[in-house]
């Protein structure tokens, strides 16, 4: 207890709290990801918020300035698909032995990480029932220094899929229940209404079967149509949307037509899934670092029988779904599966992204613009203007010339507070 409590205090001295005025010189602004850079600007930042953003520099009589005069500043970067409380691993029998308090350590680690590779908010679908919840209001009140974060919860699962527990003894697998599996629209759409009730942002479900779950019975649809559509309709109505992960194509259509809002993953996607994407407004979060992730871990040896034949034919297809997505006039947005691969990491999914298809600008808007507008936050964050949260980093180099330069973040700033 005391070595925890000694590591929490060397994380609080190492952030600040959000200063009543801040100038920043910037050396080359980009404001909007669509627009691209536009040279030197000054940015004035005031309890946490842009209060004004004007060309050149201009420095101020008094107060703090933050000289970043030979750096690109941009927007805070948006993860869509992070996993905080857990790191990577094919042990999945630790389920069995590690008490769930461990997920809140690691979370709180891997949330630091997570902020210093200039991702100010995520999205976390899925966790135990109170590790994202309770380190979301840890960052928002700067507890610990992480991003501001979106949380599922649990998943909501069929018995015996993807998102329950498998692998283990009958009555083990009864123990380690999360309590959000569900059987018909009346139990799911009771689910929905648990996991709002115990702070969920929005809802994830596992809408196919995984890669790396301890079942080898495909990867196509688990839930029925009516399972899914009582899912979002009961999401609607408590006012938050429903990720699905999905990686067979049937599964995608069906939970697009069932009017989710993001496909995670989308492996398997084919012209009619895209299509029914696309008529539907669901967006793709591709999560490519996973693949890359997965295809580490088989190199290590890290996984089960059952999970290595489902490794090798996914792997084989990466990217594959976004060029389907672009061909087909689907939303792309940014989100990496990060848990699945280390913390930290998450910025090579712009290069993996570029692999796929995307030019460097529909990358950065996959990250800035667009993820805000999943979140229903483009009026928060995603851009750099008056009136938004003060989510900004700093880093060497032209991310529209090489978008790997993102892989090396120099300076956060999340709602108004930085990291020393």
């Amino acid at each position: 207890m005391k070595r925890l409590m000694l590591a929490a205090t060397a994380m609080l001295a190492a952030a600040t709290p959000a200063a009543a005025q801040d100038t920043i010189l910037v050396g080359n602004l980009i404001a909007d990801a669509r627009e691209g850079g536009t040279g030197p600007a000054t940015i004035t930042v005031n309890q946490g918020r842009i209060v004004a953003v004007e060309p050149g520099h201009q420095r101020p009589p008094s107060g703090e300035v933050v000289d970043l005069s030979d750096k690109t500043v941009m927007p805070g970067l948006i993860d869509l698909h992070t996993h905080l409380s857990g790191d990577p691993s094919g042990d999945y029998w630790r389920a069995a032995t590690t008490p769930v308090e461990w997920n809140t350590v690691l979370a709180v680690k891997n949330a630091r990480k997570t902020l210093e590779a200039g991702f100010t908010t995520v999205r976390n679908p899925g966790s135990d029932q109170h590790s994202a919840h309770m380190l979301r209001r840890a960052t928002e009140q700067w507890v610990v220094p992480g991003p501001r974060i979106w949380s599922a919860g649990p998943a909501l699962a069929i018995i015996g899929g993807h998102g329950d527990t498998n692998g283990f003894r009958p009555e083990i697998n009864e123990l380690l229940d999360s309590g959000y599996n569900c059987t018909g629209p009346t139990e799911c759409a009771a689910k929905v209404r648990l996991a709002s009730q115990n702070g969920a942002d929005f809802i994830k479900i596992t809408a196919t079967g995984g890669v790396l779950s301890q079942q080898g019975r495909g990867l196509e649809a688990h839930f029925t149509d009516a399972e899914m559509k009582s899912i979002v309709d009961t999401a609607a109505t408590l006012g938050i949307h429903v990720a699905a992960h999905a990686h067979g194509a049937r599964g995608i259509e069906a939970a697009s037509n069932a009017g989710v809002r993001t496909i995670e993953h989308g492996t398997y996607l084919d012209r009619e899934a895209a299509r029914a994407m696309k008529a539907n407004g669901t967006v793709l979060v591709p999560t490519l670092m996973a693949f890359k992730g997965i295809e580490e871990g088989l190199a290590k040896n890290m996984y089960t029988p059952v999970v290595v034949p489902k490794v090798r034919a996914t792997v084989a297809l990466t990217g594959e779904q976004v060029r389907m997505a672009l061909a087909e006039g689907v939303t792309v947005a940014f989100g990496t599966d990060s848990g699945v691969f280390e913390h930290g990491r998450n910025g090579e999914e712009f290069q993996m992204l570029v692999d796929a298809g995307m030019n460097p600008t529909q990358a950065l808007v996959s990250a800035t613009i667009t993820a805000a507008e999943v979140l229903d936050m483009g009026n928060e964050i995603g851009r750099i203007a008056p009136g938004m949260s003060a989510d900004l980093i700093a880093f060497d180099g032209d991310p529209y010339q090489d978008v790997t330069v993102l892989e090396e973040v120099d300076w956060v700033m999340v709602r108004g507070r930085t990291l020393e």
